[in-house]
């Protein structure tokens, strides 16, 4: 007999039919999440966290975009200003062709049911007074979508497609492990039946060998239901499993983003380069050269002028000391692989790499003793 998850008709095997992909989900044009600073007595603004300072992506049905950087970049705010849960300082969001900022309240309501997020900490993210079946089923009694029996058997078969049980419905979060935290999480925001999920690291707290169930969940509930996920992490390792385009962000700007094999094969920005070369490898027989860039990362209150990158990158010029690059289209690149760095036509893959080995060389011939 068939079965409704979410609103959607599951077959005995499991199967539902995948929405159609290509088409436009997600636009996000000149994004902008500015926190300001106050001091005194009067809390007066002194200055601005530049936490996000112009984001420009797209998302497709049934894709993946991978958003990776270093802690702080400002990837975590992203998702939640697309979501509106923080307030945009500028830019543009627009869902299925609808302004996710000009919203009212009704009309953000609806958007709700299909913009959904998973947060990276799934301890903190569940209310520890509400039962599973609490938490599961809150936003389904919320918008209307069911109540008492119907909202029961609509929880329970969330969770069994997420790997619990029913019988897990009358427990609090306590009594979960941090896995099986993460998949209540998972079917809460499966409930509303979405087109769109934030995953906010969504396993970056987790043990490794319970990293590979939950990113294999998630493909297969993509493949069934056809979402769309903007994949929030910092493991390159993971997002190139997971992902189908993949965006680099620094200091609240994405210096690269290609399609994932073409921005693993064929990176064209230093800091993509330095970052690539710290994914470690599997095979120990084999031993990668690690890219160490010098220098701290700039504070997002006060980011250099030009390039936010130029401080720490070796093949910086006095443009990138000036002028802010364009995030474009280079030369030997695929035609959605864009870059903002003056000499990316120059750039081969491997580049900093080789640049850092030359280096080792130096330094260990010049230690030889004479003779």
């Amino acid at each position: 007999m068939p079965v409704m998850v979410a609103g959607r008709q599951m077959s005995e095997g499991g199967a539902a039919p995948a929405a159609s992909g290509g088409e436009v989900l997600l636009e996000v044009a000149g994004l902008k999440t500015h926190f300001p600073i106050r001091k005194g007595l009067l809390s007066r603004v002194t200055g601005w966290v530049k936490a996000v300072d112009g984001v420009d992506f797209t998302i497709r049905r049934g894709r993946t975009l991978g958003l990776v950087g270093e802690s702080g970049c400002g990837k975590t705010t992203v998702g939640r200003t697309v979501l509106r849960l923080i307030p945009a300082t500028a830019g543009q969001v627009r869902f299925r062709g609808m302004d996710v900022f000009a919203a009212g309240r009704r009309e953000l309501r609806r958007l709700r049911r299909h913009m959904q997020i998973i947060f990276q900490d799934p301890i903190g993210s569940l209310n520890p007074r509400m039962n599973v079946g609490g938490i599961v089923g809150e936003a389904l009694t919320v918008h209307g979508l069911a109540r008492g029996r119907e909202r029961d058997a609509r929880v329970a078969a969330l969770l069994e497609r997420c790997g619990l049980s029913r019988a897990h419905m009358s427990r609090y979060p306590h009594e979960f492990s941090g896995g099986q935290r993460q998949r209540i999480g998972i079917a809460r925001a499966l409930a509303l039946n979405p087109e769109l999920i934030i995953c906010d690291e969504p396993v970056s707290a987790l043990d490794v060998s319970i990293q590979s169930q939950i990113l294999n969940l998630l493909a297969d509930l993509q493949a069934e239901f056809g979402l769309s996920y903007l994949f929030i992490a910092h493991n390159l390792a993971v997002v190139e499993h997971c992902s189908d385009d993949v965006a680099v962000m620094y200091l609240g700007r994405i210096v690269e983003i290609a399609p994932s094999g073409e921005l693993y094969s064929n990176p064209k920005h230093p800091y993509t380069q330095a970052l690539l070369s710290a994914v470690p490898e599997p095979d120990p027989a084999r031993r990668r050269t690690r890219v160490v860039l010098t220098g701290e990362v700039p504070s997002p209150i006060d980011p250099p002028p030009g390039c936010a990158f130029h401080p720490r990158c070796p093949l910086a010029v006095e443009a990138c000391r000036r002028e802010v690059p364009p995030l474009v289209g280079r030369a030997g690149c695929g035609p959605e692989h864009r870059v903002a760095c003056h000499r990316a036509d120059e750039i081969r893959p491997g580049l900093l790499v080789e640049m850092t080995e030359n280096t080792i060389v130096e330094m260990t011939e010049n230690t030889k003793p004479d003779g």
